[in-house]
């Protein structure tokens, strides 16, 4: 499978890019095909300005060419990963322009939606999944990225996948990365 993973942090060589990275080994060794899609190495401009405003009057509206340059890029990949840390209960800003900016009316919603089969949203998370689960931050999580945004756009296969302990002891650190190689091994 030819999986694109849009990747979201301000530093490559952090926690986020090791995630990345065990990722990227799990996929390999399953025998997928990954390109990664760095928002902030690429220099991609989440600000959504009306030349990428959705139309609501035409589906068929033509974008910018930095939007149909993404639009080409997904288009060549039958699923989507995201590896993100999770800022104040989801993505951050980088990934939800890319979002807002890309995934436009006529092309990923409405009348046509995305032809990936299959999503997943991998969060860094900082606190443990107690916290989590104790204040519905991960249910709020699930809600808004795999119902709101992938299902809505026809990725019914669509998961999200916290690794908790981000900032925590050594041993988390090293279980989160052997998950992010397990999710590549079996997505």
């Amino acid at each position: 499978m030819k999986v694109l993973i849009v990747f979201d942090h301000p530093r490559r060589d952090g926690f986020c890019g090791a995630v990345l990275d065990s990722f990227v080994a799990g996929l390999h060794a399953a025998g997928h095909q990954s390109e990664i899609a760095d928002l902030r190495s690429e220099g991609f401009d989440p600000r959504l300005d009306p030349a990428d405003e959705p139309d609501w009057d035409n589906p068929r509206k033509a974008y910018s060419p930095a939007v149909l340059a993404e639009q080409a890029r997904i288009a060549r990949h039958e699923a989507l990963a995201f590896v993100f840390p999770v800022w104040w209960w989801s993505v951050p800003a980088a990934t939800k322009g890319w979002i807002d900016r890309v995934w436009n009316n006529g092309w990923a919603y409405g009348d046509r939606k995305l032809a990936q089969r299959k999503a997943l949203f991998l969060g860094v998370a900082a606190s443990d999944a107690g916290q989590y689960a104790k204040r519905g931050y991960d249910s709020a999580m699930r809600t808004q990225l795999v119902t709101g945004i992938a299902r809505y756009c026809g990725i019914d296969d669509a998961a999200l996948e916290l690794l908790h302990g981000a900032l925590g002891a050594e041993g988390d650190r090293l279980a989160a990365l052997e998950r992010a190689k397990d999710l590549g091994r079996s997505f």
